[in-house]
Formats: C-alpha cells, sequence, structure tokens
C-alpha cells in the first residue's frame, strides 16, 4: 500500500490531495460558497426547447439555465433507434427530475440528464434501469463473472433498478454489497418522496461533502493512510465509516499536530507549481502548458538537458521523462477536454513508438476516461480526458485584470504612440485649451526621456501644450487624456 490521502478542513474550503510514492497526485478543492453540483438531483423547469440544437434550457434555481441535449433524455435512449424530436418530448414549463452530470464550466450552463444514477462505496444504482454492469476497469472475465453472481444473490428478486459494479467491490464481501444496495434504495425512496410536494426548481438530493466522498470514491487497495487534520470532520468520517466503508475504519486518523498537514508534506509548494505555466523536469528539460478555452497545448523541451551521448539519445530520454510528468500533470491540474501534446520531434520510429507506450501506460493511474491517438504525421499525439468539474487553476485563479487573460500587456512605446494618436483626434474634435496625459510611471517616463521630442513635435502639431502626471495606481495599458 503506497498511497496516502491528506485532508485539510477549513470553515471556508477543504482540500485533499493524493500521494502516491509520497508524491502529489491528484488535488480536489471543494468551497463552502461554490460547492460542485455533479451528482445533484433536480425538479426542474424547461424554460426553453430549441429544435435546431435538439436541446433545452431547465432552470433548476442556478444562476445560469441548465443544457439538456435529447440524447441525455433517458427515456429515448430506451427505446433504440434514433429519438425523437425534442419538441416532441419537452414542452416549455414543464416538470422534469434532472441530474447534474457536468458542473457549469465557464460561460457555460450545467449539462444535464434524465437517468439517476447515484453513487456507493462499491456499487452504482441505476433506479430506472434494470441491467446489471461491471466497471471496464475489472478485466478479468473470471472476476466480473463471480462478482456478477455475488451481486444478484444480495439483490431482492421483484424489486425495480439495475446496478453497475465498482472497481472497489473486488474487495467487497456479501454483506458490504447488501447494505450497498440498502443503502442505495433507500436514498431513492426518500427522493421520490420529497419529489411528490416539492414545488419547480427544488434540489431534491445533493452528493456527499467532499471529505465523506474521499471515504466512497479514493479509497482503495493501495490506500495506506487518511489524515484529517480537523476533528470535527474526523468524527463524520468516522461515522460515515462505520456505516458503509469498514475497510476505511483502521486508515483513518486525526492529525493534530501543530505543523500544517500540507506544509509536513510539501503540499503547498505542489499546489503553486501546478498554477505555473513551465514545469521544470529533473533532466533539465521543461514543459511549456497553456489553457486555452477550445484546448490545453503541452510543449516539450530539452532545455538544459545535453546527459545523454548524442542528440537523438537526449531528446527520446526527455520526452520519456515528459510523458510521465505530463500524465501527473493532467491529473494534478485536472485538465480536460481536448489536449495536444507536441513532444520533441524524434526521427527513429522505434523511439516514437516506445515514448508513446511510456505516456499510455503512465496515463493508465488515471482514474478519468481517456482516450489519445498515436503520433500524428506532425508528430502531435492528441487526446481527449472527460471534463467534469473545472481545472485547478480555474478554480483558483481569474484573468488577469491588467492583461485580460492574453498573458501579456502592451510595451510602455506601444501605449504612448496610442495616446498620441488619441490627442490628435481629440484636438480635431474639442478645441481645448491644454491636454494632460494621466498615465503609469512607465509610460510618463518614456514621455520625459525617449519619447520627449514625439511630444514636442505632437505639441507643436496641434498647438496646445500636453502636460503630463503620473497616477501610481493605473497599469502599463492604462491611460486618461483630460481636456482643459
Amino acid at each position: 500500500m503506497s498511497a496516502e490521502i491528506l485532508i485539510n478542513v477549513t470553515p471556508q474550503e477543504t482540500r485533499v490531495a493524493v500521494m502516491h510514492l509520497g508524491v502529489v497526485q491528484e488535488l480536489h478543492i471543494e468551497r463552502a460558497s461554490q460547492r460542485g453540483l455533479v451528482g445533484n438531483v433536480y425538479y426542474g423547469k424547461v424554460c426553453r426547447v430549441l429544435p435546431g440544437m435538439q436541446s433545452a434550457f431547465v432552470d433548476i434555481g442556478l444562476e445560469r439555465a441548465a443544457f439538456l441535449h435529447v440524447a441525455d433524455i433517458w427515456e429515448e435512449r430506451q427505446q433504440g433507434g434514433d429519438p425523437r424530436p425534442i419538441e416532441n418530448i419537452l414542452s416549455e414549463g414543464q416538470g422534469l427530475m434532472v441530474q447534474v452530470i457536468k458542473d457549469p464550466i465557464g460561460t457555460k450552463g450545467a449539462r444535464l440528464s434524465t437517468q439517476i444514477t447515484f453513487a456507493g462505496r462499491f456499487l452504482v444504482f441505476l433506479p430506472q434501469d434494470s441491467h446489471i454492469g461491471i466497471s471496464q476497469k475489472i478485466g478479468d472475465e473470471t472476476e466480473r463473472e463471480l462478482l456478477k453472481q455475488r451481486l444478484q444473490l444480495v439483490i431482492p428478486a421483484n424489486e425495480p433498478g439495475g446496478f453497475i459494479i465498482r472497481t472497489m467491490a473486488e474487495e467487497a464481501n456479501e454483506e458490504e454489497l447488501r447494505a450497498d444496495v440498502v443503502y442505495l434504495r433507500r436514498l431513492w425512496t426518500d427522493i421520490q418522496q420529497k419529489a411528490l410536494s416539492a414545488p419547480l426548481k427544488s434540489l431534491l438530493y445533493q452528493d456527499l461533502t467532499l471529505s465523506l466522498r474521499v471515504l466512497r470514491d479514493f479509497v482503495n487497495h493501495e490506500t495506506s493512510r487518511i489524515l484529517v487534520d480537523s476533528r470535527e470532520n474526523y468524527q463524520k468520517m468516522l461515522e460515515f465509516a462505520e456505516n458503509y466503508s469498514h475497510a476505511s475504519l483502521d486508515r483513518l486518523h486525526h492529525y493534530a499536530a501543530e505543523r500544517p498537514l500540507f506544509d509536513l508534506y510539501d503540499v503547498e509548494t505542489e499546489i503553486e507549481r501546478a498554477l505555473a505555466r513551465r514545469v521544470d523536469l529533473k533532466s533539465g528539460g521543461y514543459l511549456i502548458i497553456d489553457q486555452t478555452e477550445a484546448l490545453t497545448t503541452i510543449d516539450v523541451n530539452t532545455g538544459a538537458f545535453v546527459g545523454a551521448r548524442n542528440f537523438d539519445d537526449t531528446v527520446y530520454k526527455t520526452n520519456l521523462e515528459a510523458a510521465q510528468a505530463i500524465a501527473r500533470q493532467l491529473r494534478l491540474r485536472n485538465l480536460g477536454g481536448i489536449i495536444i501534446v507536441d513532444f520533441i520531434d524524434m526521427d527513429n520510429r522505434e523511439h516514437q513508438h516506445a515514448v508513446f507506450l511510456e505516456f499510455r501506460k503512465a496515463l493508465a493511474r488515471d482514474p478519468t476516461r481517456i482516450s489519445i491517438h498515436d503520433f500524428s504525421p506532425l508528430g502531435l499525439i492528441e487526446m481527449t480526458r472527460k471534463r467534469t468539474r473545472e481545472s485547478l487553476a480555474h478554480v483558483l485563479c481569474e484573468p488577469c485584470p491588467v492583461c485580460q487573460g492574453r498573458g501579456e500587456v502592451k510595451t510602455a512605446q506601444t501605449v504612448c504612440y496610442e495616446i498620441m494618436r488619441e490627442i490628435v483626434r481629440e484636438s480635431r474634435q474639442y478645441n481645448a485649451r491644454e491636454y494632460r496625459i494621466l498615465a503609469s510611471q512607465a509610460v510618463i517616463d518614456l514621455f520625459l526621456d525617449e519619447e520627449s521630442q514625439s511630444l514636442a513635435q505632437l505639441t507643436e502639431f496641434i498647438g496646445k501644450p500636453v502636460s503630463l502626471q503620473v497616477e501610481t495606481l493605473y497599469s502599463q495599458e492604462q491611460y486618461d487624456i483630460i481636456l482643459a
């Protein structure tokens, strides 16, 4: 058992670090004011049907209406063949029980489904379905059949609903599976009862808090310890473990030392590094990670690494190390959607194939669904990683108010020339006695030094005096022109 889970709790937020061999692999952050919505069940109101997009917007009481595509309407999927047009299924003002399958991201509202599912420790309950499925990560056919038979023994014969057996069920005994079945069925019954009297746009069910989801979703046979630095949350987790996760009891510990838990394991430093654009590799190479609205690009560079016998070996070894580092960064930063990786060009096809295999092997530890393609003719690897919540950078950061998220600002010289053009425009519209420039220190310094002759020419051209004033609170791109 080589994994540890660290849980840092404050009244404002809960942070979870998943460690493997002492290195941070995943970071999860949940703020009290911004809890994730995935898994929540609502009684929503259809506020708009869009036949052209075969989708609908559903008001579930959030700031933005949520999005429901016809492919996510469970009843239509059950019919087989092509679904009916959405305008024949839903109408404006209609009440609808829906579940969030994707959090709101950027300007997009939450994504919804009418297929309701609930995760337990070992099972996922499908109250509207009837089949028994098994996680694809359980590859052994004999093991799959044994698990299916074991579950069928504990499911009441005439009760509706289906189940998906999770990976963790490999360690579960019959009694634990039965307890999971009872818990999930009771949960569904409570929601149905609540829905009978709930008004439109009501929350019917909210998923567990992050600290309790750790016990349900994160703990596996590799987990050696779970450290929690809050006594109150430790007690809640202990109670939950006693009822639903007995295997976690002996691994759960309260951390009560003086030194902050995340400082002790150097997690705070890892968080700072995970927000940086550049990631240094031990060999001297480095990665450049750029996250945009459409996709994420990762560029691999040799940097200062010159340790191999020839350039081909240098490139090969850097790419092998980068493959491991990129797989970790994807989990650490929770990067999703389309991802393009530009490894250093390799002429040797064997080297290229070995790097691809190493990258795919490193990605196999990631619990998130990934689709990956071999090197393209341009030498790029294209992949997708399922996105269900905001990336770490989007949770902790916001666009720079100075550059508006561009990552760069106009030079002082560019701003000087903009100001002079603006003064010429103003002079043609208004007959002012004087023009006063309010700008940052760098811009004013440039006007007084290198651009002093340009300013003198401008004054002569418009025939009016121009004065300068430093505004210390202005960013380099900000300026004002005062007409006196």
